[in-house]
């Protein structure tokens, strides 16, 4: 049951901050000795990626990976490598003719073990991260220069990590932060090569550490606040035999409960990678990954519900008859298989061949609660009788819910590149198959809320009631042609590139009276580019580009309807435009590097066919249906920037910030007229955002504080409500430990999330039209939207102990 929310004390934040001090002085206080180089120094000396040219393309051929030194040269490259940690692993020099922001590991391995790769990189000038916890086995809600996370393109290792239909990402199945090498994000473009029908201005790529030449590995144990645990494990082979063969395979496990509310989370996940070198700058990578989770789901509020009853708003910890928002009947299943065989071949001094085959499949099931009626319930369009089993009864049979879906999404990437002194030319090509398959069981609960799959589900007459019962496929080609051009001794860089996609989409719904019961579209989107940069000095570096790029409508509920089964009248129609979205963008940008690096640009896009991705609650259930509303045209405009210090005295801080002006620009259909939206500001686009962060660390101690600030956000198109800005901070405290000349190096480090305890709403997980009946531009009356929310992290301690060996 909701309760009234109670607020946090300002005792009670000062007993919280207290006892974390007093952890962490416990654990710095460990025998003073000798120690070697954080666990940070090590990973990034595992591999060093050669510079690419541009974001999303195939990785290079990894440069040999470095040999473990004695103890005082250890010490040497940690201290060389720690000066060019420029504001702690957040501000990494970047060239290419985009903006593109970095966070390294020698940021990442001072964080949380468990939290979410987009978490990891909220500090990033223009990115929203919605946090909803320390732990997240979840689809997340973020932003980026206000396009929502259906929009940004996410590829881990070069391959598209996000649901193949409904565009969500899915970063904390693909990999463990242990085992993350970099994660960058590109603000304002979309590579013409990266492998995306989805991305319209941004993409968030991942890259995973390398195998290291010598055997070893590294382990860590978390635990914290809310019940927290998490144990890793990575080891290394090293080079097995003198075959140029190496591998790591990594195994964790990852628990806590829900901390709003009754519930757990639990995730298992491995990772392993497989390296062979054939010769010199050719290399073969097979990368695999795993994951089983399950959460109990967080009941999102709306502003009432937010006003009334703060965090304690969620699902009710006891079951009562009929009662659909009972813990235990919301719950996630997700279970995700990746794989990938990354290929590098030099054919000759100028010629070399990029293949890469992937695989990502994926299954529920999502369950919620609900009600269904008895007698004279609805299968698609058509009444049914009485539920088998329930002759002569009447009234509603509440039930869980089970939504079972599986998808899988498979396809490969190829490029060709020629190399000249003063010119490369790329042929790219890229093909991608998916399909997803997704219906609904019904089984019946006991008076006390308990239920089995061993149980037979309900049907009339046999057959299975559900509310949809869908198959879609999709397949994608995709073929360009992209020229790189060097001038003036390397200083002027102009790229020039087009690719052709080719897309088909098609659904079904196998319920009766379905209107369609089979639709689907072919799509043609032909996308250039053409990028140019500038080096004035060999410190400073201006840039421009004009981008394109397109998102095709997401999910199958944009082509065929969903029924619930108390009304012949679909829970939701096809969408009425199909047409992709489609991104036109410009940037003009600055970098410079030395003691203070700073980066800068100034940036514009427009927007066709503006979809938003939306979510809403069926009336009397938990469940959860996606919807798109079609905003039209938009308009936005802006600037970023961040600014980034080398260590002096071990301490380096970094601040980054962002202006956003949007503006939609038409009237919005909002089904029974339009609405006078022309002129208002895009949902989820707060117009002011920064952060601010400083890092300390001397090869022994170390500490990072980050500071974030998001503005205000619309969640109406009317622009008639909002949720107001907010500021939270997290503190990062550690010490690397004696290793007394075993060859294993340990550290201990306190995590503290959130630490002011801030009651925060972080996101928007459902937008609306209008948040109050009105009258459209024709008269006719539009009803009211009940936009829903995510509530931000609660205050989270995790104190972790690792070593590398």
């Amino acid at each position: 049951m909701t309760t009234k929310r109670s607020k946090a004390s300002p005792s009670l934040f000062r007993r919280r901050l207290l006892s974390s001090c007093i952890m962490v002085t416990c654990g710095l206080t460990v025998i003073e000795g000798d120690a070697v180089a954080g666990d940070s120094m090590e990973k990034a000396s595992h591999h060093k990626a050669q510079p690419q040219p541009k974001v999303g393309t195939p990785r290079s051929q990894p440069a040999p990976s470095h040999h473990i030194e004695p103890k005082s040269k250890a010490e040497e490259l940690s201290v060389h490598a720690q000066r060019h940690n420029v504001g702690g692993g957040l501000l990494v020099r970047q060239t290419a003719p985009v903006t593109v922001s970095e966070v390294s590991s020698a940021y990442i391995s001072k964080q949380v073990p468990t939290i979410s790769p987009t978490q990891l990189i909220a500090s990033l000038p223009g990115v929203q991260a919605g946090n909803e916890g320390p732990i997240n086995t979840e689809s997340e809600t973020m932003h980026i220069r206000g396009l929502d996370q259906s929009q940004i393109g996410f590829l881990f290792e070069g391959v598209p990590v996000s649901d193949a239909f409904s565009y969500a990402p899915w970063t904390t199945s693909m990999v463990d932060n242990e085992n993350l090498s970099s994660i960058k994000v590109t603000q304002g473009s979309v590579d013409l090569t990266a492998p995306l029908y989805n991305a319209d201005g941004a993409i968030v790529s991942m890259q995973e550490i390398r195998p290291t030449d010598k055997f070893g590995g590294y382990i860590d144990l978390s635990g914290g606040t809310h019940s927290l645990q998490k144990q890793f494990l990575r080891l290394n082979t090293g080079e097995i035999g003198h075959s140029d063969v190496r591998a790591f395979a990594s195994f964790s496990h990852s628990a806590a409960n829900v901390w709003r509310g009754p519930g757990a989370i639990e995730r298992y996940h491995v990772d392993a990678n497989l390296e062979k070198r054939w010769a010199p700058g050719s290399s073969t990578d097979i990368v695999f990954g795993y994951t089983r989770s399950h959460q109990n789901i967080y009941r999102n509020p709306n502003l009432s519900q937010w006003r009334k009853y703060g965090t304690s708003f969620n699902y009710s910890g006891t079951y009562t008859a009929g009662d659909t928002n009972y813990y235990k009947i919301n719950e996630r299943f997700t279970n995700v298989v990746f794989g990938a065989i990354h290929n590098d071949f030099k054919l000759s001094d100028s010629v070399m061949l990029h293949i890469e085959p992937y695989t990502t499949f994926q299954r529920g099931p999502n369950n919620y609660g609900s009600t269904i009626p008895i007698a004279g319930g609805y299968l698609g369009t058509q009444q049914y009788g009485t539920l088998d089993g329930y002759e002569g009864q009447s009234g509603n049979v509440t039930v869980e819910s089970v939504h079972p879906w599986r998808q899988n999404s498979s396809g490969f990437t190829t490029n060709l590149d020629w190399k000249t002194k003063y010119n490369t030319l790329s042929l790219f090509y890229w093909y991608s198959y998916g399909n997803h398959t997704e219906y609904q069981h019904q089984y019946a609960l006991s008076p006390s809320g308990d239920w089995s799959y061993g149980q037979k589900y309900l049907t009339v007459n046999g057959v299975p009631i559900t509310g949809y019962q869908e198959n879609t496929i999709q397949q994608v080609n995709a073929i360009g042609l992209d020229d790189k051009l060097s001038l003036l001794g390397n200083k002027l860089f102009i790229d020039a590139g087009f690719k052709v996609s080719m897309a088909s989409v098609s659904a079904t719904q196998n319920l009766p009276g379905a209107d369609p019961y089979k639709a689907g579209k072919n799509y043609f989107e032909p996308t250039p580019q053409l990028l140019a940069s500038y080096s004035i000095t060999k410190a400073d570096q201006v840039y421009m580009n004009a981008t394109t790029s397109y998102r095709l409508p997401s999910g199958w509920s944009q082509y065929i309807p969903q029924f619930s089964m108390t009304s012949p009248t679909p829970a939701s129609t096809p969408a009425k435009n199909l047409g992709a979205e489609y991104f036109i963008g410009e940037e003009v940008g600055f970098r410079h590097n030395g003691p203070v690096n700073v980066s800068a640009a100034w940036f514009h896009y427009n927007l066709t066919n503006h979809q938003i991705g939306s979510s809403s609650y069926l009336p009397g259930t938990s469940v959860l249906i996606s919807t798109q509303l079609s905003a039209g045209g938009e308009e936005a405009w802006g600037f970023q920037g961040e600014v980034g210090t080398r260590p002096w005295h071990h301490i380096s801080a970094y601040a980054s910030g962002q202006f956003l002006k949007t503006r939609i620009g038409n009237n919005v259909d909002a089904g029974t007229d339009y609405l006078p939206t022309t002129g208002k500001q895009e949902p989820g686009a707060p117009k002011w955002s920064g952060a601010i962060g400083l890092t300390y660390d001397d090869g022994l101690y170390f500490g990072n504080f980050n500071l974030r600030y998001q503005g205000s956000q619309y969640s109406t198109l009317m622009n008639d409500q909002k949720i107001p800005g907010y500021v939270t901070a997290d503190l990062n405290l550690g010490r690397s430990l004696p290793s007394f000349n075993t060859g294993i190096h340990p550290k201990i480090m306190l995590n503290l999330v959130n630490m002011g305890g801030v009651n925060y709403l972080s996101s928007i997980s459902g937008f609306g039209f209008t948040a109050v009946k009105q009258k459209g531009i024709f008269g006719n009356t539009v009803s009211a939207s009940t936009p829903n929310y995510v509530v931000g992290s609660a205050f989270t301690a995790v104190v972790t102990l690792g070593a590398d060996f």
